[in-house]
């Protein structure tokens, strides 16, 4: 006689069951592109602030090759400088700068550290100019620990861009973006002159750090600006010492 096979029991749902509603079920193509934005102003935010972390991280590699001078100075210079325009270009975006809110935010939103290109974009100057170097003093044909051979364009040049500044306080142009590029060249013209740390030279970069630190309109109070002259002042009177 045959035995028959154990019947099979129906299916019998628990509390904590699932059963798919084909009504509910999502229609998902995995081969299909996930977009992160629907317009073309979403696509362009995105692309910005992408750019602003491969700079962030391209700096800082940078600034690791030149601590290990894996990379000459005047190519890190370069490479330096064009970072960080190209970070404060994308920046003058308002869109763009408002989502990126600061460094640090952005820093801790897509969990990034870069240590030494944080330094860098505070400074907002390349070491070589901020900080010269020997071999910068060396390439400059030093005279003396305190004095450099420079050409007369370059003395004068250096000159005009003191002036320059001064005058530009004297007429009470207080916002960052009309002092911050004068100074820059203040110290990139002195640098081409002398090398060695003068009186008051160091005025030069801890002012330059804190106009980098200000919104582009925002203006020096009455008080603050009087100290930058009364900096700036020691800073030229320094600079000229080392020419005599």
């Amino acid at each position: 006689m045959a035995t028959s096979s154990p019947r099979q029991l129906a299916y019998a749902p628990t509390p904590y069951s699932y059963l798919p509603n084909p009504a509910l079920t999502a229609n998902i193509n995995l081969d299909e592109e996930v977009k992160l934005s629907t317009t073309a102003a979403e696509r362009d935010l995105y692309d910005s602030l992408a750019e602003i972390y491969s700079i962030i991280v391209t700096l800082d590699g940078l600034e690791k090759a030149y601590i290990r001078d894996s990379i000459p100075e005047n190519e890190y210079t370069e490479l330096c400088s064009r970072l960080l325009n190209q970070y404060k270009s994308i920046l003058k975006d308002e869109t763009v700068s408002r989502d990126f809110d600061h460094l640090e935010a952005f820093k801790s939103k897509w969990n990034i550290e870069c240590p030494r290109a944080t330094e860098r974009l505070r400074v907002n100057l390349p070491a070589t100019i901020a900080e010269p170097s020997a071999t910068q003093a060396g390439s400059l044909n030093i005279a003396s620990q305190t004095k450099v051979s420079a050409t007369g364009s370059q003395i004068l040049l250096a000159t005009e861009n003191f002036i320059t500044f001064l005058d530009a306080l004297r007429l009470n142009m207080l916002s960052k973006d009309s002092l911050h590029p004068l100074l820059s060249e203040v110290i990139q013209s002195v640098n081409q002159v002398t090398t060695s740390d003068f009186e008051n030279r160091a005025k030069i970069i801890s002012w330059l750090i804190r106009l980098n630190g200000m919104k582009a309109t925002e203006e020096l109070a009455e008080d603050e600006a009087r100290q930058l002259t009364f900096d700036m002042e020691g800073a030229y009177a320094g600079f000229k010492a080392t020419l005599n």
